[in-house]
């Protein structure tokens, strides 16, 4: 007989002996060898079985861990089932009840949105077609302002000791195929770089890339088919913009595709889901499960 102390009182937890329970829940297949429902302690009517630790052993968990992991959680177990009974003996009992009725809720909250969330993989379409993005942004595009600069850019960042930086800037401005293939060519030579321009970048990115370049003098530099050359003590940085788009413009499509097809996607699947629990209704009321009583004709 074992003792948890609680408060002022002991009681007490008739526990199958420790030794005993370690040898039990043992490293070698014990449990595919004996019954399950051998209970290893009790704490009023409820009782604590190996099947219930069972699963969370680790595979190859040395004895002296395994009887470490058992006792501490038969300890904690029974800790809270005496606090759990107590609570329900001393709280008042609307604040019981109220509590009853969070956790029910809470229980079924759980099933039907797991249920719901099965059927709508099983049933929705997830796909998104452009024909369909375009024709949500261009019935919502002014509720798509810009609330930052975008830029589209080519940027190259180099080390204080490049040589040949003149080269690199020409072919960096004309940026024909022969350019392209040339930059990429000496590419490890860069410490940074993008080349993809039709992409658009907030601009806060952009100053996170290049320090020289602050919310001070952004508008200075930050113009269309502009080129500047910024340096500072960790590099020098070669920046041709291409494209601007100021604060409150609209949001180009290809920036907000990904949250236009997030929204297109949560309406569908609001949409299947009111479906769905319209059939059940009315497919129980057709098969007699569910009838309402009362209801004035």
């Amino acid at each position: 007989m074992q003792f948890l102390k609680i408060g002022r009182k002991s009681i007490a937890l008739p526990l199958v002996p420790l030794a005993s329970a370690f040898v039990l829940l043992s490293c070698d297949g014990m449990f595919d060898r004996q019954d399950d429902k051998l209970p290893l302690a009790r704490v009023g009517e409820t009782y604590l079985y190996r099947s219930d630790i069972a699963p969370l052993l680790r595979k190859n968990i040395s004895k002296e861990d395994s009887t470490s992991f058992v006792t501490n959680y038969i300890n904690n177990w029974a800790s809270k089932q005496l606090l759990l009974t107590k609570a329900r003996i001393n709280l008042p009992d609307d604040q019981i009840n109220e509590f009853d009725i969070l956790v029910n809720n809470y229980r079924n909250d759980l099933y039907t949105r797991a249920y719901k969330e099965a059927l709508v993989q099983q049933g929705s379409d997830s796909t998104v077609t452009k024909e369909q993005l375009s024709t949500f942004y261009n019935e919502e595009k002014e509720n798509f302002r810009l609330k930052e600069k975008l830029v589209q850019l080519r940027f190259i960042e180099l080390p204080k000791q490049f040589l040949n930086k003149g080269e690199t800037i020409k072919r960096l401005k004309r940026f024909n195929k022969e350019d392209v293939a040339y930059l990429d060519s000496i590419g490890v030579q860069f410490k940074k770089l993008n080349f993809n321009d039709s992409i658009w970048v907030q601009a806060s990115r952009v100053i996170n890339e290049i320090p020289p370049l602050t919310r001070e003098n952004e508008d200075r530099y930050l113009k269309k088919s502009q080129f500047f050359e910024m340096e500072d003590a960790n590099g020098v940085y070669l920046t041709k913009i291409e494209e601007v788009l100021q604060t409150n413009d609209i949001a180009p499509l290809s920036y907000i595709e990904p949250t236009i097809k997030q929204v297109l996607l949560s309406r569908r699947k609001l949409n299947y889901i009111r479906k769905l629990e319209t059939e059940i209704i009315d497919e129980a009321i057709k098969d007699k499960e569910f009838e309402v009583y009362g209801k004035e004709e």
